[in-house]
């Protein structure tokens, strides 16, 4: 079983049936006990970055999530979940993230037209069962105005460009997040999606 962390930000259920279309049993929950239990954990989430902090501190999910992933289950950040990963920040002021990574959130340079949206391709770093199977520099769906900048090189899987490189995807075992949307990325979003299944489940796609 794969649990959808809820915590009132994101359209969830898109999430949740490009999951079932791949055949992988998914649930939506706002329970610490459900977390604990599942297999793997996909963290969505759009809107932000202090209002889902307060949320998930709200329902005891900031200290489950941290429990989960120091006990090494699988875990997938999306787009706000990604940012939600790293340590602070610089959205309408400082706020502090989980700190699960090291790094910061920020925002684009100014000049740069925000939200950067729509199709962008994804140039790989380094080699990742996250990305296997995918082709270098595939398109994939982007909708936001902040990007992650790691402490650590080391965990960069892949960047894209917007007036310059930042990074879209990192990775760290079987903790990973992504910028872009897979739910809304066609064939190969549904891809990255089952290889974090089959990283779940412990096995290969």
């Amino acid at each position: 079983m794969l649990a959808i962390i809820d915590y009132g930000m994101g359209n969830l259920r898109s999430v949740q049936k490009a999951l079932e279309q791949l055949g992988f049993a998914a649930v939506i929950t706002t329970e610490e006990h459900l977390v604990s239990r599942a297999d793997g954990l996909i963290l969505p989430g759009v809107g932000a970055f202090g209002d889902a902090m307060r949320r998930l501190a709200q329902l005891g999910l900031d200290r489950a999530l941290k429990e989960a992933v120091a006990a090494g289950k699988p875990l997938l950040g999306i787009c706000l979940g990604l940012q939600l990963l790293f340590e602070s920040s610089e959205e309408n002021g400082w706020h502090e993230g989980l700190g699960i990574l090291p790094g910061q959130v920020q925002r684009f340079a100014p000049g740069r037209k925000v939200p950067h949206m729509g199709w962008n391709e994804v140039e790989q770093a380094q080699s990742s069962p996250l990305f296997r199977g995918i082709p270098d520099r595939t398109p994939f769906y982007f909708v936001h105005s902040y990007c992650v900048v790691p402490a650590d090189p080391g965990l960069v899987l892949a960047r894209a460009h917007y007036g310059s490189p930042f990074v879209c995807a990192v990775g760290r075992g079987t903790l990973y997040g992504v910028q872009f949307h897979p739910e809304k990325s066609s064939k190969w979003g549904l891809r990255l999606l089952a290889n974090f299944g089959a990283a779940a489940e412990g096995q290969k796609p």
